[in-house]
């Protein structure tokens, strides 16, 4: 494997180690200037001649709105922040189409009860005698109750194989399996790549919509998830629930996956390192559920250090580090991470966040960068809510925790363990 270290990267200042352009020489060339600068390389190069465009008027601005589709995550922000202070037509019109985070279901307060909306669709029970009504439109799920048998489930994905529209289906949300406390998902699992022949357009998939009464999360028996990626290469968003067991080897390369949501009431290192390891080009939405050391949630702050620092992922427009133990850890360490110039919305919800760990928030300027910060279900004062929420920003505290004072247990807690 070549290393092409020669190669430019959005965070060098210039192509060849030369130094930038002053600003002056862009001022002087004009919006010509600007546009040639816009076809360097080095996207820093590509922001010091955005930082002048709004001197050109109208023609600036068609600068900064074709500069919403750089193929740098940096260069978009940027454009981002300064159109979104603007309130021309054209530029609001721009700022509607330019949604690169669209999973708004995932703001959602976490209610235990089985989801209606799967990637940004309507879920729908799977019912033999109907069929397959809206193959785009619906996610279908596939669920056995709780006093079922094993074949009810398979009978209802044979059925749904069976459907002449199948190969449209989109989105796939499969439930409670007979014994899901005892037995692993892995015969899901198997099922499902041995059905790729059928369902060659499916999009989305969620292993695990169980709900408390039927399996507590961190009694789900999950299994090893690469085969899915492995047989579904126009895959787009991958919902797992449940970490016990789970595993992502070997680590695969997806050209197409938007989004990787990993839900748990303990999430163990070797899934985190697993999933660090995977190479996602197109990953957006990056949600990971940490959970609590008691039910096997055994990673901490260093274990996510390449997805904070080494640019990892980095088309990121979405980074949720959720119900954690280590929530102010994981703050100290992301106020000086890179990743904070990139993506527009952090989520930090029901996790251990403290008076102490926001202060640390508000003191990053990068923090202004975010279109949305979730802070939901933490330990916050209202004094504190009430600095967050005068950033410029769109800030969701909603459900405050309060400490417990029992000295036998932690004072502060993730939301979601057993």
């Amino acid at each position: 494997m070549t290393n092409n270290q020669n190669q430019p990267r959005d965070y060098d200042a210039v192509l060849g180690g030369q130094s930038p352009l002053p600003i002056d020489g862009l001022v002087l060339g004009g919006i010509e200037s600007i546009k040639r600068c816009l076809s360097n390389p080095v996207a820093n190069v590509r922001i010091a001649a955005l930082s002048e465009a709004l001197k050109y008027g109208d023609a600036g601005l068609d600068v900064l709105i074709q500069a919403l589709q750089d193929k740098s995550r940096l260069v978009q922000r940027f454009a981002y922040r300064v159109l979104k202070q603007r309130t021309e037509p054209q530029v609001l019109q721009a700022l509607q189409i330019y949604k690169p985070w669209n999973l708004e279901e995932r703001l959602n307060e976490y209610q235990g009860y089985a989801v209606t909306q799967f990637a940004n669709q309507q879920v729908v029970e799977f019912d033999q005698n109907i069929g397959i009504a809206e193959p785009v439109n619906n996610a279908y799920a596939l669920r056995c109750r709780y006093d079922d048998n094993e074949q009810n489930l398979w009978s209802q994905l044979s059925r749904l194989l069976q459907e002449s529209n199948a190969n449209k289906l989109e989105a796939l949300v499969f439930g409670l399996w007979p014994e899901a406390y005892e037995r692993d998902s892995s015969s899901i699992v198997e099922a499902l790549v041995n059905a790729k022949k059928y369902l060659i357009n499916l999009k989305a998939v969620f292993i695990g919509d169980i709900e408390p009464s039927e399996c507590e999360i961190s009694w789900i028996q999950q299994s090893g998830i690469s085969p899915i990626l492995q047989a579904y290469p126009k895959l787009e968003i991958l919902q797992v629930r449940g970490g016990e067991g789970l595993h992502f080897s070997p680590p695969v390369r997806h050209n197409h996956l938007k989004a990787l949501i990993v839900e748990t009431g303990g999430l163990s290192r070797d899934a985190v390192a697993h999933i660090c390891n995977m190479n996602l080009p197109a990953l957006e939405h990056l949600e990971l559920w940490f959970g609590s050391e008691d039910y096997g949630g055994d990673c901490w702050v260093e274990d996510i250090h390449s997805i904070l620092f080494e640019d990892k992922f980095p088309n990121l427009t979405y980074l949720g580090l959720r119900n954690s133990q280590f929530t102010d850890e994981i703050v100290n360490a992301i106020v000086s991470s890179p990743i904070m110039n990139c993506i527009n919305v952090l989520d930090l919800s029901m996790g251990t966040l403290s008076d102490a760990g926001a202060e640390e928030l508000l003191n990053c300027q990068a923090i202004n960068y975010l279109d949305i910060l979730n802070v939901s279900e933490s330990f916050l004062s209202q004094e504190i809510i009430e600095k967050l929420s005068s950033l410029d920003v769109h800030v969701l505290a909603n459900q405050q925790k309060e400490e417990n004072d029992d000295s036998y247990i932690h004072s502060r807690y993730c939301s979601v363990a057993e």
